[in-house]
């Protein structure tokens, strides 16, 4: 798992790089290929700038040539990395998860390896970086920080997408969003998000060790075959 999810990031920063190299590129004529061009017509659009333009043909051909080929090797892999979340019963029930999708639950899977290393799960947050430093100096200093960012940063990324997407992109209600949000009207986004992943980190664990389901209200607490999921105040 750690080695299909290691390549398939090294593909997709190649290929976001081999992109940017692109636009910059082009830009610096005038030619805009624009934000909302999908991967699916990128190569289109390039040509259909560079037309007309020898030098620019050739030059973004090589450019596009390379493109191509690491976009089409990052979409097997990431078919891979889909269909092997789709044969665990675990990454299931994560996935059942608002925001958190199959990069996300094998992700976790894959670092965290055994759950029983973690005695309690409320220490995922502090093991992957989600808690913030504290400076304390006897009696006249007691502040906290920004999150430590110890441990394993791509779960750290994988988790605060997650979240944000759970508060952002999410319609479906539940006491965990609502949660976040309240954080946000008195925090901020940002410490919203941090917060709403480090809880996210705790239920994962939990759904883990007891082979719960997700829960989204706490008073929906119905058994555990009528589909309904694990309690957020894990």
């Amino acid at each position: 798992m750690k080695l299909l999810l290691a390549h398939r990031r090294t593909l997709k920063r190649k290929l976001l790089d081999i992109e940017n190299e692109v636009r910059q590129s082009l830009k610096m004529f005038g030619l805009m290929v624009g934000p909302r061009v999908q991967r699916s017509t990128f190569c289109n659009r390039v040509r259909e700038l560079v037309a007309g333009d020898p030098l620019l043909q050739v030059l973004s051909e090589s450019m596009l040539t390379c493109w191509q080929v690491l976009w089409d090797q990052y979409r097997e892999l990431h078919k891979m990395l889909v269909q092997l979340v789709g044969q665990e019963e675990l990454c299931r029930r994560w996935c059942e998860i608002p925001g958190v999708g199959p990069v996300t639950a094998m992700t976790f899977m894959a670092a965290v390896d055994d759950p029983h290393r973690f005695a309690k799960s409320k220490t995922l947050g502090a093991h992957f970086g989600l808690t913030p430093k504290r400076e304390q100096s006897g009696t006249s200093v007691d502040r906290d920080g920004h999150i430590s960012r110890r441990g394993d940063g791509e779960v750290r990324t994988a988790l605060y997408e997650a979240a944000s997407g759970m508060l952002t992109r999410s319609k479906q209600h539940s006491t965990l969003k609502a949660w976040g949000m309240k954080i946000a009207t008195k925090r901020g986004h940002k410490r919203a998000v941090v917060a709403v992943a480090r809880k996210l980190a705790v239920i994962m664990h939990r759904m883990w060790i007891d082979g719960s389901r997700f829960r989204f209200s706490a008073a929906n607490d119905q058994p555990e075959s009528s589909g309904n999921a694990v309690a957020v105040q894990a």
